[in-house]
């Protein structure tokens, strides 16, 4: 009898599913930070499509459900942002797919606050959670939600900037642009990039 891999693998088999990654830094002192604009991103989705994200890896959790009729697995990584390419490489692995059926979420400091950016590829443009995760997935050709956190003022460097907590301000309007970024990923999975692109842009 000729045994389908497919049934060896159960839900592991998941070519058909997108992967929905959220990169941030764990820990509660890092909850609020700016560089975690992209796991807010993730737990509203979670939320608005009652998605549990219980299951624990190694260097993950993960939550596997649907938006819409699109099958699709919410994560949280484990591991810090700059080294994001450890998380996503355990990914592969685990479900045996590749950078085109992956959305990453990340905080882009070149955007104004508030700011949403839908790009179907490109270089990492200077943010070391991308650069690390292009590294592993050794291809540039992923989606990308970039949630604008601005440049840093006064005396703030880079780092200090994006691992700060924002203003109540600056915190409204960044949330105003996960709600934007939650939106953007459904009209991803039912209608297509070039769509969400130029609805969101």
């Amino acid at each position: 009898m000729r045994l389908d891999w497919r049934s060896l693998f159960g839900r592991h088999d998941l070519t058909e599913q997108t992967i929905i990654f959220g990169i941030g830094n764990p820990g509660s002192k890092y909850l609020k930070t700016r560089h975690n604009a992209g796991l807010w991103c993730i737990d509203k989705l979670a939320t608005a499509h009652s998605i549990v994200i219980a299951k624990n890896t190694r260097l993950n959790i993960l939550g596997e459900g649907s938006i819409g009729q699109s099958p699709v697995v919410l994560v949280k990584p484990k591991t810090f942002v700059n080294d994001s390419g450890r998380a996503i490489t355990s990914l592969l692995s685990r479900y045996r797919t590749n950078a085109s059926r992956f959305i990453v979420i990340h905080d882009e400091m070149a955007l104004p606050t508030g700011k949403l950016r839908i790009r179907p590829d490109g270089s990492h443009a200077g943010h070391n959670g991308v650069k690390s995760i292009i590294g592993a997935l050794g291809s540039q050709e992923f989606t990308r939600i970039k949630i604008g956190v601005g440049r840093p003022q006064g005396q703030d460097g880079d780092i200090d900037h994006v691992l700060g907590v924002p203003s109540q301000e600056e915190y409204a309007s960044i949330s105003g642009s996960v709600r934007a970024a939650t939106e953007a990923i459904e009209t991803i999975l039912t209608e297509g990039i070039e769509t969400a692109m130029n609805k969101f842009n």
